[in-house]
């Protein structure tokens, strides 16, 4: 029986885990800081729609582009350069709201400058793994234990936010992020990973782009894939953004309570990627996307309608496993399909149809829940995410002879 933490025996990829594990626990801290202060200062809905769109807009039109860098440069020089930059903007903001200067544009601001950094960083990281572990066989492997090191970041982040919130201040969060991207550059410095073959097909960036969008749609399980990742992310993620609204409005908490239900999701979120890790294969990944978008679902519905906290607490695990299953999941498969040469490309596609679609979702809903309150709209979302994992449940059979070539590949 294969280890679940085998990719953790590959040097570089154990100093990437523990460098990256850091720093996700301070992106964590500023990501709810961040919501809070907005709320604090606006009191709007709207303006948490706003704030997310601001941050993830630039991955929907910027990340097919930086999959088609992450195929042609030096991926860990890169990376020193985006987390550097990451790095500045929570110093920025830490600075300004120490000083008292800190105004919701200067949070917008700061959003779009690391949803620009994302674009470019997202599928870099991802397109570096294969150099990190050497192995297509141990990959899927280190897929998982890297959504599992962002979902126990998500889990471990809020509640330490929301402490922090309580007890001194947004500021004390955006410092501690500044900090925690220094464990990222220590690790990247010490890594001495092997290089891969880089793209040699297209000489121009539009040109590669093209290249890949032909690949993902003429293979009908990327298609698919690819599809129902955009549709989740529509119309499943936006209830995070709402849940300051959720946490303040509906349940009467305060940061502490916007912690705990955070928290929870991504408790959900770390047993699904547990439990991809703990997979001896990929085989079989596309039955289980399914039932995880029927999950999902399910459980938002429900959520939207929970008036205590004790059951939005037991109800929000079952979103976090459903919607970081669908995607860890989709990401394994394209991975394992994609040619060496194109894989940062391949990938940029499913991080423009997860991260970029959310920015629209969340505009979308924020409008709404400023209107109609944020019940209404989430339930909904879960409604639609039910009838997605229906018809791609109607595909799999399709998909299975297509895709089993690829898993049997080492």
């Amino acid at each position: 029986m294969k280890h679940p933490l085998r990719a953790l025996s590959q040097r570089n990829f154990r100093l990437y885990f523990i460098g990256q594990s850091a720093s996700f626990v301070g992106t964590w801290m500023q990501q709810i800081a961040l919501a809070w202060l907005i709320y604090r200062l606006t009191g709007s809905p709207f303006m948490l729609g706003l704030a997310t769109f601001a941050g993830n807009i630039p991955i929907l039109f910027l990340a097919p582009f930086g999959g088609v860098w992450s195929d042609r440069i030096h991926r860990r020089r890169a990376m020193l350069l985006t987390q550097a930059l990451s790095l500045l903007q929570a110093a920025v903001l830490a600075g300004l709201t120490f000083a008292g200067l800190i105004e919701v544009w200067h949070l917008l601001a700061a959003a779009a400058f690391l949803g620009i950094v994302n674009a470019f960083d997202t599928p870099l990281r991802q397109a570096f793994l294969l150099e990190m572990v050497g192995s297509r066989e141990d990959l899927p492997n280190a897929i998982a234990l890297n959504s599992l090191m962002m979902n126990a970041s998500r889990l471990i982040g809020p509640a330490l936010a929301g402490m922090v919130l309580a007890a001194a201040g947004e500021a004390w969060c955006f410092m501690i992020n500044a900090a925690s991207y220094l464990a990222m550059l220590a690790a990247l410095a010490a890594m001495r990973p092997a290089a891969l073959p880089s793209a040699r097909g297209s000489q121009h960036w539009l040109a590669g782009l093209k290249e890949a969008l032909r690949f993902a749609w003429g293979f009908a399980p990327s298609r698919y894939l690819i599809g129902l990742v955009a549709l989740v992310s529509f119309v499943a993620t936006p209830y995070a953004s709402l849940m300051p609204v959720f946490a303040r409005d509906l349940l009467g908490g305060d940061a502490r309570t916007l912690g705990l239900l955070v928290g929870a999701s991504g408790a959900g979120a770390l047993a699904g990627v547990l439990h991809l890790a703990s997979r001896q294969s990929a085989a079989g990944l596309e039955k289980l996307i399914a039932a995880a978008a029927f999950v999902a679902g399910l459980g938002l519905t429900l959520f939207s309608q929970s008036a205590t906290l004790w059951l939005s607490l037991a109800l929000l695990p079952l979103v976090g496993f459903g919607i970081i299953t669908v995607a860890a999941s989709t990401n394994t498969i394209l991975q394992l399909v994609a040619p060496d040469a194109m894989r940062g490309r391949l990938v940029s596609l499913h991080i423009a149809a997860f991260l970029g679609v959310m920015p629209v979702s969340s505009l979308v809903f924020g409008l709404i829940a400023e209107r109609i309150g944020a019940a209404a709209p989430v339930a909904a979302g879960g409604l639609a995410c039910l009838l997605g994992a229906a018809a791609f449940a109607g595909r799999l059979k399709a998909m299975r002879s297509l895709l089993a070539p690829h898993y049997a590949r080492r």
